[in-house]
């Protein structure tokens, strides 16, 4: 996973609110979009996290086991040190690596070319 990654800064940022509503014109539109990506990173995140882990399950439940397992702690720790999703959700949003669309706004346009289409006809 952390070969396909780029490097997200883990810190904060200060931005221009002008770059987020560039691509859909209203800020919230660009909020909703983020936190969508940011939840699909975590989830991503989480089912990875887990099957890591799960390869360490095994038959034997020692207490050096249950303890002292490096192995796990490693990955987990790996994990911990990850940039945050909604960071590189913003990341991925500001170069333009995301796609989204919104049904609503596509039907407004379809309605309106659809209305033009009409006028020109009672025109002719």
């Amino acid at each position: 996973m952390e070969e396909k990654k780029k490097k997200v800064n883990n810190t904060t940022i200060t931005r221009n609110t002008a770059d987020f509503s560039r691509m859909t014109d209203n800020i919230y539109e660009t909020v909703a979009v983020l936190t969508k990506r940011a939840n699909q990173i975590a989830a991503e995140e989480k089912k990875e996290l887990h099957n890591k882990i799960d390869e360490f399950k095994g038959g034997g439940d020692s207490l050096d086991e249950m303890f002292e397992n490096r192995e796990q702690v490693e990955i987990v720790r790996r994990f911990e040190m990850q940039p945050k999703p909604s960071l590189e959700a913003t990341e991925e949003y500001l170069e333009g690596n995301i796609f989204y669309r919104n049904p609503a706004k596509e039907d407004q346009k379809k309605k309106h070319l659809e209305a033009l289409e009409e006028e020109v006809i009672k025109e002719m």
